[in-house]
């Protein structure tokens, strides 16, 4: 049986545009509501279910198998109490991840460096980033420590933020390694974070505030996910 809703990127012969269409089609819905029906479920609610379960441990380590070779198969947990559960989290954490540029920053300590001081002469040269780097020596590196550059360290960083995993590397290191200047080996084209903090966002120490949200983004996204019911099906 077709589906009367089409592909979600289909468009009419006829028409000049894209059409926007739910990710969740009506039958999904249905399969869903089947299970609950004394429950009012939305596409919106199903949504953040989804990305409320995607985030369960007990998810990932029952099925790493299937999730390591095919796109995720999203079952019906057994109570709608936990379905609500999953999706309250879901909501949370989708607001967590999309609003990561408007959470407060994480309070760390600044051993030299300290922004609260008062503002620097020269900002763009003061919070100029090249590559953040972590205090101390391979084997021994001290993440709770991070050299922001020759002005600036922060040290107070709770090793747990570490745990926020984002496609198989801590999100804090993702920051890390994005905010920085790098040439590109094959095209020569030098990509500087400096250059789009001050361009685009206008504030020369986004780097520096963006890797300090992060550090609350993480820790908040940690708190939510254990709080996730066992995953009973």
């Amino acid at each position: 049986m077709s589906d009367p809703q089409g592909s979600l990127f289909e468009e009419k012969p006829s028409q000049s545009r894209l059409v926007r269409r739910d990710g969740i089609t009506d039958e999904g819905l249905a399969h869903f509501q089947a299970a609950y029906p004394e429950e009012a479920i939305t596409k919106r609610d199903l949504f953040y279910y989804v990305y409320g379960l995607l985030h369960s441990e007990d998810y990932r380590a029952r099925f790493a198998d299937n999730l390591s070779k095919q796109l995720p198969r999203i079952p019906r947990v057994k109570t709608a109490s936990d379905f609500w559960a999953f999706s309250k989290a879901g909501r949370a954490l989708a607001a967590l991840h999309v609003n990561y540029e408007q959470v407060e920053p994480y309070p760390v300590t600044f051993p030299h460096g300290d922004p609260s001081l008062g503002p620097p002469s020269d900002p763009e040269r003061f919070y100029r980033v090249e590559q953040m780097k972590f205090a101390g020596k391979r084997p021994t590196l001290d993440k709770s420590t991070v050299i922001y550059n020759a002005n600036i360290t922060i040290t107070g960083i709770p090793l747990e933020a570490y745990e926020y995993v984002v496609n198989g590397k801590p999100a804090l290191e993702w920051v890390m390694e994005r905010q920085s200047v790098k040439t590109d080996t094959k095209s020569h084209l030098v990509k500087d974070a400096n250059a789009w903090a001050t361009e685009t966002m206008h504030d020369p120490r986004y780097p520096l505030d963006l890797f300090l949200r992060v550090i609350t983004v993480s820790l908040e996204t940690l708190r939510v996910v254990r709080d996730l019911p066992r995953l009973e099906i």
